[in-house]
């Protein structure tokens, strides 16, 4: 089967937060992946990891002060989204490249209507006249399973969960090419999820969109993502296949992941989780950053910063302990 293009790629992407009082954060530290057309790319770590920070940066809405790109690319369709000037990106954002954000209550505008806003993406980027903008808005909010009677409501006027899907409509209303989705069913109970879910895999089929799913499930990545990257402290530990990574987990931290998650070894009795807490982003070591909460650490891993090694083809590993075994 051919092989689909790239249509993104984030190359070497670092990202800090320079503060005056804090000093500076060193939240995305020369990350790199891809993501081909019709491909869903899952990443996963604990909060704090650089995962929001990534998707912001890709879509161009990185606070800065005191956000800053220090180096690395992020290439839509081979254009350097970083190169690009604030117009560009208007009129890519929403129409292209889309993101669910991962708190609806500041994601939302308070004092307009939540059918307002979606229509407004619409008739932004799609070419259709208010009625019709206002008519596939009410359509998008019953794809994710609210009533069109509530078409006129203000944010405060729905449930944590409704706005999160009011999020998710407003950003598949013009059918993507990229979709961001930071944590997209957090706020949702387990029927909608389940809807949402089936939603993103719909337009996956029909329009060939991509996804770049963040997520703590790893349950939503088995379902949904063809490839995984393990993220800590701001750098990629773990990236492959779903089958290579759930199958086959290498490093410690992602052993640890999968140790903590209940039902995933049916012959274990309790949950075992990884002890300690990642490493201050402001103050990170300028050796392995997993090396405090390791059960497998080395000599090198407090002295040294491994790199990533290819395990098997697709398979990257960033840990002594597989550079060792793998030669």
């Amino acid at each position: 089967m051919e092989e689909k293009e790239v249509l993104l790629s984030v190359e070497d992407l670092s990202v800090y937060y320079i503060t005056h009082d804090l000093g500076t954060c060193k939240a995305v530290n020369n990350i790199s992946f891809q993501i081909r057309e019709g491909e869903t790319l899952g990443l996963v770590g604990e909060t704090g990891a650089g995962k929001t920070t990534i998707a912001l940066s890709i879509m161009g809405l990185l606070q800065s002060p005191p956000g800053k790109v220090m180096n690395g690319s992020i290439k839509y369709k081979g254009t350097d989204l970083l190169k690009e000037k604030p117009k560009y990106m208007r009129k890519i954002r929403g129409k292209e490249i889309s993101m669910v954000f991962q708190d609806p209550m500041t994601a939302l505008n308070p004092i307009d209507r939540i059918g307002n806003q979606i229509a407004e993406v619409i008739y932004l980027h799609q070419g259709l006249s208010k009625a019709e903008s206002m008519e596939k808005a009410a359509q998008m909010l019953e794809m994710v399973g609210i009533s069109r009677d509530r078409f006129a409501e203000y944010p405060h006027q729905l449930s944590g969960g409704m706005k999160q899907r009011v999020i998710i409509a407003m950003a598949l209303a013009c059918s993507p090419k990229l979709l961001l989705a930071d944590e997209p069913t957090t706020a949702l109970d387990v029927t909608i999820q389940a809807q949402v879910l089936d939603l993103m895999n719909d337009l996956k089929k029909t329009l060939g969109t991509a996804v770049l799913m963040i997520t703590h499930d790893l349950g939503i990545v088995a379902e949904m993502c063809d490839k995984v990257a393990v993220v800590y402290a701001g750098e990629v530990l773990e990236s492959g296949t779903v089958k290579q990574v759930f199958k086959n987990p290498i490093h410690p931290y992602t052993i640890g992941l999968f140790g903590s998650l209940p039902g995933y070894r049916p012959d274990s009795k309790r949950l075992q989780p990884i002890t300690g807490m990642m490493p201050d982003p402001a103050d990170l070591p300028p050796y392995c950053k997993f090396e405090p909460r390791c059960q497998c650490k080395c000599d090198r891993c407090g002295a040294e910063t491994p790199r990533l090694i290819e395990v098997e083809e697709g398979h990257f590993v960033r840990c002594f302990r597989a550079e060792k075994e793998n030669g």
